[in-house]
């Protein structure tokens, strides 16, 4: 085991995705802040959080969830959106403060679907059937109560998401950002075409898995086609979501590997493998004693994320050593920790995080203010 106390730690040697060379192999994940501006236009404040990570050492930032078009796609209100020509000039100037500092900086762009809970559009929802959501609204990104039921989505509601997932792309690569990451995970929209039990559709979008990962791969298709072979487009992926913290894709490794293959085919340039609710050690284990990780990286030859439990050093060391991933994502431990990468270059230990960060609601303002009650 590498020695964390020397900075020997594995995270730390650089690595690249696609033609993007990163000076380490630690990522902040991707984490909903629910601070833009009304209209989605992204803040100043915004601006000063990403920047601390890229001035703490992180080798790659992955933005918040981005909402992608005026019709479906916004899930919170206060999200930031990548729809107009303002948002992505607020967000040039948040891209050029994370480059200053040496760091790549990845947009991650989402469509909510049926688990939208704020939407400044319209007041109702829509996913690949009109299946009620598992769960209640999460609070501390300003929701309460149950979902909405939503509508089935039609082929030209399709291709409405499709076409705003490409624009948004085109909009972020000119806001300075060296790729985007399309938010297939956790029970958002693509997610929910993935999902046996929320996609029950009898078209070529349904069925068998091999048509439920029909909407992830013409999403990522369609952004290579249009942004070329050189632009990052990587791809988040999770078998729980944030309103069922135990599903699992029915058919394991099965699923698993058609699921990874269709999307390496459509032109992916990483898989990004996420664990809402839960650490990796408890999600990423399939049948036949496989890594969920791990396969990706066999079926694809893509660098592969590992996300989930991942401020454990200890454990992203054996997640790297291993061969389970090629990078780590860190979400709580970011938070407590800005300058992760620095403490751990410098041997020191990171502080611990703690959920008043994210109360009453995970606002900048609140974690700014906790931290500074913290003296962190």
């Amino acid at each position: 085991m590498n020695d964390i106390r020397t900075g020997s730690h594995p995270a730390l040697r650089p690595e690249r995705i696609g033609r993007l060379t990163l000076a380490n192999r630690l990522a902040v994940a991707p984490m909903t802040r629910v601070s833009a501006a009304p209209d989605g236009t992204p803040t100043p404040e915004m601006a000063d959080y990403y920047a601390a990570y890229a001035e703490g050492g992180f080798g790659l930032l992955i933005s918040e969830g981005t909402y992608t078009d005026t019709v479906y796609s916004q899930g919170y209100l206060n999200q930031p959106g990548i729809v107009s020509g303002e948002h992505a000039e607020a967000w040039r100037q948040i891209t050029e403060r994370v480059h200053a500092a040496g760091s790549r900086f990845i947009m991650q762009l989402m469509h909510a679907g049926a688990l939208s809970q704020g939407n400044r559009y319209r007041d109702d929802t829509a996913g690949p059937s009109a299946v009620l959501p598992r769960g209640e609204k999460m609070p501390e990104y300003g929701g309460n109560g149950t979902w909405p039921a939503p509508k089935a989505m039609t082929p030209a509601d399709i291709e409405t998401a499709v076409d705003g997932f490409v624009r948004s792309a085109v909009r972020a690569r000119q806001a300075g950002f060296d790729g985007v990451e399309v938010h297939g995970a956790n029970g958002y929209l693509v997610d929910q075409f993935l999902t046996d039990y929320t996609n029950l559709r009898d078209d070529s979008y349904g069925g068998p898995v091999a048509g439920r990962v029909r909407l992830a791969a013409e999403v990522v298709a369609a952004i290579r086609a249009e942004l070329g072979a050189d632009f990052c487009v990587g791809i988040r992926l999770s078998q729980t979501k944030v309103n069922d913290f135990t599903h699992r894709w029915p058919g394991g490794s099965h699923d698993a590997k058609i699921i990874f293959a269709a999307l390496a085919e459509a032109g992916a340039s990483y898989l990004h493998i996420a664990s809402e609710g839960r650490d990796w050690i408890e999600t990423a284990r399939l049948d036949g004693g496989a890594t969920i990780t791990g396969l990706a990286r066999q079926v694809t030859g893509l660098p592969v994320i590992a996300n989930g439990g991942m401020h454990d050093l200890t454990r992203a060391a054996q997640v790297l050593s291993d061969g389970h991933a090629d990078l780590v994502s860190v979400g709580r431990g970011a938070l407590a920790n800005p300058d992760l990468p620095r403490r751990l270059g410098e041997g020191r230990a990171p502080a611990e995080f703690d959920h008043m960060m994210l109360q009453p609601m995970a606002t900048l303002g609140n974690a700014r203010l906790w931290r500074q009650a913290a003296r962190i």
